[in-house]
């Protein structure tokens, strides 16, 4: 499991610090934002248990799990691929939802 947060954090991380960096040219900046977006999620998944404590069940989780891939489906496909057409590469996008997707059926059937 570390690896697999490993392998999802280290490129979030770069996707904010770069901009970030370019835009303000502060390197210091860069890593302060860029932590506080990192520090965010944890602290906002401790918030949610415990306001969601009580209500927890196996069919609500399943279901929160259904709704948030649902709209990480569709901001894939109304706004991502879309964006890399426009900018140039599209095939190369494409090749990576497929592989994204094959990687991720694979990973369920051994896991």
């Amino acid at each position: 499991i570390a690896i697999a947060i490993a392998l999802h954090n280290i490129p979030e991380g770069i996707s904010v610090a770069i901009p970030l960096y370019y835009s303000s040219g502060s390197r210091r900046k860069a890593v302060a934002y860029t932590f506080l977006t990192g520090f965010a999620e944890p602290l906002g998944a401790l918030l949610a248990y415990a306001v969601l404590r009580p209500f927890l069940s196996d069919a609500l989780l399943g279901f929160i799990f259904a709704a948030v891939a649902g709209i990480m489906v569709y901001i894939s496909m109304d706004e991502l691929l879309p964006s890399s057409r426009a900018y140039g590469a599209g095939h190369d996008s494409m090749y990576g939802l497929v592989a994204g997707m094959l990687a991720t059926a694979v990973s369920l059937m051994l896991l």
